[in-house]
């Protein structure tokens, strides 16, 4: 405290020396005009009254006249004053200056604070959000307590998307805000509520309690949240869903422990309780898919995980055009693994951003090598859901084509029609900032998802795929067919290319190219292969 006196003290001296010296330069300046004033007022005087300006008579002067006395005091009046009044000034205007500095230091402070609280809070509710409750599990975890039990609950609100749908954004926010409130006044402190996501609550129980007290309070919870809400003068109620899993018996880490409360949470939907405890019997998976999650967490520390490549060629003259990169997990006991056994997993946690870099890395990276070798194909890399709301992608692109070099027409983003409608705000807005860089855009598995015609006049897209549901019965199912042509009509007339999946004999590729299908990919054209072997095979068609 003395330290900070003694700086404070310094710095308002230094400030009143400063101050004081331009102050008193000022007074100066007045005691100068007054001397002079008083020299030219004797020489006046004297050449007045006795005819000439000699020494006797300047002395005679000053002695005899009096209005030359009070000139004689003006300088010492000028001198007295401005030293006193530059003193006062400096001192006022230093201590302002000091007012003002401390103000905006603490409006920093306060920005401070408010920007470290919103990295781990939710706007919306302020309610901690995903990262700070992971971190809270993560510490009950590894704290000294860290061998006792402890409860997690994932509490859904069933029917937000019905109430959004029909009141509006601004309806189900306030929906969100009253349900907050109610389950933090209903559960104080100790336990830990936060929001994960648009719908999704959570609630970490750092104490071991008996099964029957868990059901007990998760029972407590449908009934805070049954009471009608009244929303904008419209009663409004609620239907939860509860996903209920226990430390360590359901698993050891955070993102296991979430996975299988999803999993459960899936099981309640399914339940006239609304609520399910989390059973190995509820995944519908092998025993050895339960052990994947926790896995996965070394699969790209080990290097465990590789690239394939699928290519893409146009109908009209079976020139390769591109490949689809398509992940794969090299693991050390069940050998090469598909992205459907553990994708799903991944974008359950936190894991996925993880994968989306490095699929990303990898990616411009042998796309850049292709392009040096000669090989002219466009590379398409799929992102997910939870990839689009994240505001962080666009820079981590950006990044990366720093480093690799890739050209950003080289490179086709693909995303999906249902990951534009969690938060289709915000996905918009990071793929327009990605497409300012010059990235292209297609929708996967057109057809299979929701809304998408209102979206398609927004997105800077290049290409639909038609997903290869439509494509396998072509010929067979004449309703398939219609679609098809249909979804080729309106992407040529939006301008956009076509590209089909799964084909996998002349005569479906065949009929897609009458349709006028652009272009194609599938067994028939070629599986998905490792770099070495897609490389060979590439420069091979040449």
């Amino acid at each position: 405290m003395n330290v900070i006196s003694g700086s404070t003290s310094d710095f308002l001296h230094n400030n009143v020396k400063v101050l004081r010296s331009r102050v008193s330069k000022t007074a100066w300046q007045g005691i100068v005009i007054a001397v002079v004033a008083l020299i030219i007022a004797t020489l006046a005087v004297s050449q007045f009254e006795h005819g000439n300006i000699y020494l006797s008579s300047l002395i005679e002067v000053q002695k005899t006249n009096f209005a030359l006395w009070i000139l004689n005091v003006v300088p010492f009046v000028f001198a007295f004053w401005g030293q006193y009044s530059s003193t006062v000034l400096a001192y006022e205007a230093s201590a302002m200056v000091m007012d003002q500095t401390q103000e905006l230091r603490d409006k920093a402070d306060s920005f401070e604070k408010q920007a470290r609280h919103s990295i781990t809070h939710d706007l919306l509710t302020d309610m901690p959000n995903k990262e700070l409750f992971y971190d809270r599990v993560q510490q009950q975890i590894v704290s000294p307590r860290g061998r006792s039990a402890f409860s997690i609950l994932l509490i859904e609100v069933a029917n937000y998307k019905e109430i959004s749908d029909t009141l509006g954004r601004n309806s189900s926010d306030s929906l969100i805000k009253k349900i907050a409130v109610r389950l933090e006044s209903a559960f104080p402190t100790p336990l830990t509520i936060a929001r994960l996501e648009s719908n999704i609550f959570s609630m970490l129980i750092n104490q071991p309690l008996a099964e029957k007290e868990i059901l007990s309070l998760a029972d407590s919870v449908h009934r805070v949240l049954h009471d009608a809400f009244l929303i904008e003068k419209v009663k409004l109620s609620t239907q939860a869903n509860i996903g209920i899993v226990h430390y360590p018996n359901h698993g050891t880490d955070v993102d296991t422990l979430v996975q299988r409360a999803s999993i459960a949470l899936y099981m309640a939907q399914n339940s006239n309780k609304g609520s399910a405890v989390y059973d190995s019997s509820f995944d519908a998976h092998s025993p050895k898919q339960l052990t994947l999650m926790s896995e996965l967490h070394h699969a790209i520390e080990n290097q465990e995980l590789e690239l394939f490549y699928q290519p893409k060629v146009r109908t009209q003259d079976g020139v390769l055009s591109g490949a689809e990169a398509l992940v794969r997990w090299n693991h050390p006991k069940h050998g090469v693994l598909a992205p459907d056994l553990f994708i799903p997993l991944m974008e359950r946690s936190r894991l996925i951003q993880g994968l989306t870099c490095w699929v990303i890395q990898e990616g411009f990276t042998q796309c850049a090598q292709w392009h040096q070798q000669g090989l002219d194909i466009v590379l398409s890399i799929n992102l997910s859901a939870k990839d689009l709301n994240n505001p962080e992608l666009p820079d981590l692109i950006s990044g990366i084509k720093g480093a690799t070099g890739v050209n950003p027409q080289w490179i086709t983003l693909e995303i999906t029609e249902s990951s534009l409608m969690t938060d289709p705000e915000a996905a918009l807005a990071v793929i327009n900032r990605i497409h300012a860089m010059g990235f292209q855009f297609s929708i996967d598995d057109y057809g299979t998802g929701y809304s998408s015609l209102s979206y398609l006049k927004q997105l800077p897209l290049k290409e639909l795929k038609i997903d290869r549901s439509f494509v396998t019965d072509i010929l067979q199912s004449e309703s398939d067919a219609v679609i098809v042509n249909a979804t080729i009509n309106l992407a040529h007339n939006l301008g956009l290319e076509v590209t089909a999946e799964g084909v996998e004999d002349a005569a479906t590729l065949a009929l897609l190219t009458t349709e006028g299908c652009d272009l194609v990919q599938g067994f028939h054209l070629g599986r998905p292969m490792p770099e070495s072997m897609f490389t060979q095979w590439a420069f091979g068609r040449s």
